[in-house]
């Protein structure tokens, strides 16, 4: 199995997806403000790429099973950097779960990892049991 290696190129995307999420998240606070959107999907965009290739995203984003998100998405994007702020994180939103739906299993698993969070997750407000 191959390991996951954790070079200079994949921290500086790592880091540039991070600001993305937060410019967008601050987007959002402050009434879907749209130059803080427009900076996190483009940081988003970029982090992406830097993280795992510009071949590894253009494979990921033209996938069959990802067409319906992959068009979502750069519609929304679209919609955000033209000034149609709400829209466009609405359509980018939906995009971006259509995208990365296979993800969420593994990222739950992960978070029943993380020592408090883990703890508060098995609760039983959040299971279905």
């Amino acid at each position: 199995m191959v390991g996951f290696e954790m070079n200079d190129r994949r921290k500086i995307g790592i880091g540039l997806t991070g600001f993305g999420v937060l410019f967008t998240f601050l987007g959002v606070v402050f009434f879907f403000d749209k130059g803080l959107l427009a900076m996190g999907n483009i940081l988003f965009v970029a982090g992406v790429m830097i993280t795992i290739g510009i071949k590894g995203t253009v494979s990921f984003f033209l996938k069959p099973r990802n067409y319906k998100g992959s068009i979502l998405f750069a519609a929304g994007f679209a919609l955000v950097i033209f000034g149609w702020a709400i829209v466009g994180m609405l359509i980018e939103t939906y995009g971006f779960v259509l995208l990365f739906s296979g993800f969420w299993p593994t990222a739950l698993v992960f978070l029943y990892r993380v020592p408090i969070l883990g703890n508060i997750l098995r609760q039983p407000f959040f299971t279905s049991k």
